[in-house]
């Protein structure tokens, strides 16, 4: 039987719901604490972003870092930054993939098990780690501390009438989805939860966001 906060969300999700209602003050102090908070995450972190680098170089072939093309806010492209867990072939071992993991990887765009990422790699999914690089996309102000991931334009025809809804706010470094399973969950459950995230943003709700996603990186709950 489907859960009282499934049905809110689905609910929430429902292309009757009411269209999204502009939060200019929301928005406003939002990117003032997007920059703090780059910010300071930046200075403090320097130290790991650095023994991060030398583990990523030391172990594999290829740089630092990996950029990737995503959609942001209005349809913009954007290049969002990560560590390197993957070797540097990784688009061409995608022909090599079994039956299966074909499926996989076309219905969730990612694999569970995924024979291209690195020892080092694994170690960064595992505990989000790859992700800090993101906080300059967030300094740039392409991406939020909050929101929806982002995702490929590919993706985005995926979520069909709710795609103008999705590319109306910034994407985030983390967010309802993310918080809440990341992987562990179907891509259809991530688009209703991303949807429930933007008719429903708050600063309270992005505050338990927040705390929600510390709590589920040190428990490595739902990581890649």
């Amino acid at each position: 039987m489907e859960s009282a906060k499934s049905k809110s969300i689905n609910k929430s999700a429902s292309p009757s719901g009411h269209a999204i209602k502009k939060k200019p003050v929301y928005d406003f102090f939002k990117r003032i604490f997007d920059i703090v908070c780059s910010l300071v995450a930046l200075i403090i972190l320097s130290p790991v972003f650095l023994i991060l680098a030398i583990l990523v170089k030391a172990t594999s072939e290829g740089p630092v870092f990996f950029v990737h093309q995503r959609v942001g806010k209005g349809g913009k492209t954007l290049n969002i930054y990560k560590f390197r867990s993957m070797v540097t072939n990784a688009e061409e071992l995608i022909r090599q993939f079994t039956p299966e993991q074909k499926a996989e990887y076309e219905r969730n765009f990612k694999l569970e098990d995924d024979p291209r990422v690195t020892r080092v790699g694994k170690f960064m999914r595992k505990t989000s780690l790859d992700e800090l690089p993101q906080l300059f996309n967030i300094l740039k102000g392409d991406i939020s501390v909050v929101g929806p991931r982002p995702v490929m334009e590919v993706e985005t025809e995926i979520y069909g009438n709710y795609r103008d809804m999705l590319l109306s706010v910034k994407p985030g470094l983390t967010g309802f989805w993310a918080a809440n399973g990341r992987s562990c969950t179907t891509y259809t459950r991530r688009r209703a939860m991303e949807i429930c995230y933007i008719k429903n943003r708050s600063v309270c709700f992005d505050l338990k966001i927040i705390l929600k996603t510390i709590t589920s990186v040190f428990k490595g709950e739902g990581a890649v």
